[in-house]
């Protein structure tokens, strides 16, 4: 195995790496948002960027948006109870 094959193979190695890491970060990002905002709903955001890795990230911009949206909270008081 020659100097440039030696080369080629570590270059595959970190762009694979790298690649993988990219997309892991990328599944973790809706969640890390919506656990930031505090959002009622974070660990369904959180369930939804992974599930989106699996889906091939078809409807990952929909739970990056769903992170960044808060439900308001009703309370008691505004109720009249």
């Amino acid at each position: 195995m020659s100097l440039i094959d030696l080369f080629a193979w570590i270059v595959l190695v970190v762009l694979v790496l790298s690649t993988v890491a990219v997309i892991v970060f990328l599944a973790m990002l809706p969640g890390m948002i919506a656990k930031k905002r505090n959002h009622p709903w974070a660990e369904a955001v959180t369930v939804g960027g992974w599930v989106t890795l699996l889906l091939g990230f078809a409807l990952w911009p929909i739970v990056l948006i769903w992170a960044y949206v808060d439900v308001p909270r009703v309370s008691k008081v505004e109720l009249g109870q």
